[in-house]
């Protein structure tokens, strides 16, 4: 069993609530907009696997040191993470067909501040975008997601939402 937190959009924006909620975790994913890759290094402070990839307001170190895209394996589920890959219906360009070919079952991205989490039931995947945890935005609410990933089962979902 692999607990997992999940957050996007920083925007360079630490919380000290990020280390509350995700302490019991043993991976946290940054789906990008990173902001500073001092987000990076205290998020390693608090779990054993951070894994994060660049998005597009990304720069520096943080373009230097995390991939615009990533594709591993927790227990039984291959997980893709990006910042910018869409959702079920409306995916990006050349997403779906990666999900497909891949054999992706988790998908987690960014981007666009809005949190959703989603079955698509075409291609067999949970699409998991945590929202924003930055304080730069359009977004109302500030969020993270926690998961369960035991074997093949995604489970415990739990969205949380940042007060002001």
């Amino acid at each position: 069993m692999t607990k997992i937190g999940i957050l996007s959009d920083t925007h360079g924006c630490w919380d000290d609530r990020f280390a509350i909620h995700f302490k019991d975790c043993d991976e946290v994913w940054h789906a990008g907009d990173i902001g500073d890759y001092a987000i990076i290094e205290q998020l390693q402070n608090i779990v054993p696997v951070v894994r994060a990839v660049s998005g597009n307001i990304d720069h520096g170190m943080v373009k230097r040191k995390c991939p615009e895209l990533e594709i591993f394996q927790v227990e039984e589920v291959k997980v893709l993470l990006t910042h910018i890959g869409g959702y079920p219906g409306k995916w990006a360009k050349g997403m779906k067909k990666l999900l497909k070919d891949e054999e992706i079952k988790l998908m987690v991205d960014g981007h666009s501040h809005i949190l959703k989490v989603m079955y698509d039931h075409e291609l067999n995947l949970l699409h998991i975008n945590p929202g924003a945890a930055g304080k730069y935005g359009w977004h109302k609410a500030r969020t993270l997601v926690k998961l369960v990933i035991d074997n093949e089962d995604m489970r415990d979902c739990e969205i949380i939402e940042l007060a002001p």
